[in-house]
């Protein structure tokens, strides 16, 4: 399990550090709201801990932030202990709130329990039936496909191009092959509609169509999605 803990007092993030090193968790840590999103964003904890009161971006507002992109459980830390307070950090997506000086056993104890939610939580709901490679998605149920988190406007047969691509990473298939598997031969007569759909999958998936990261060419092969 990683933890991330962030707050602008170093002697407190290395005790908490050490604490919780020493009961197996990988901790990553930062001394700011704005690293705290950025660390969020990038490292993917399972928890984050996370002061109010810090430099550049509050706790506050960093978590409402995370909770933008991450649903990861989140326990505020803070001086406050007014009734208000603890509502307000609730309201921007807080899980838990512990008021400083803390005890370290009782910040370990609510860490195991949310952590435990969270695992239930995950347990209960189904996997989604999905392709990703990269930046690129596919929802297979809801056949939709998606570059980053904008949707692509997909044709029926870009997406079935797609799919089987995707089904099948760093495998190259000649156009005669994606022709038999896609199209059942229904464009035998023009094996330029291979290059067509190619053409159109990378101008809307790709970031840079002109330098393509995954519908690759193996010249004088065919193509392949690159994994």
């Amino acid at each position: 399990m990683k933890i991330l803990v962030v707050d602008d007092e170093a002697l407190l993030v290395k005790g908490i550090r050490f604490n919780l090193q020493n009961d197996g968790y990988e901790v990553i840590t930062g001394c700011d709201g704005m690293e705290a999103v950025e660390l969020a964003r990038s490292q993917s904890p399972d928890l984050i801990v996370l002061d109010v009161m810090m430099p550049r971006m509050d706790g506050l507002e960093a978590c409402t932030r995370i909770r933008e992109f991450s649903d990861v459980p989140i326990i505020l830390l803070t001086a406050k202990a007014g009734d208000m307070d603890k509502l307000l950090g609730f309201d921007q997506g807080a899980d838990d709130y512990l008021t400083k000086p803390f005890n370290i056993l009782e910040l370990k104890a609510r860490i195991r329990a949310l952590l435990r939610r969270s695992a239930v939580s995950a347990a209960k709901v189904p996997p989604k039936n999905e392709l990703v490679g990269g930046s690129i998605r596919l929802d297979l149920d809801g056949r939709n496909a998606y570059r980053g988190d904008e949707l692509a406007d997909l044709t029926a047969k870009e997406f079935d191009v797609i799919e089987f691509l995707m089904r099948n990473p760093n495998r190259v298939y000649s156009r005669d092959d994606l022709l038999n598997t896609i199209w059942a031969y229904e464009y035998r007569s023009d094996i330029r509609t291979v290059d067509v759909h190619i053409r159109r999958l990378r101008e809307k998936l790709e970031e840079n169509p002109a330098q393509p990261k995954h519908i690759m060419t193996k010249w004088g092969v065919g193509y392949y999605f690159k994994k």
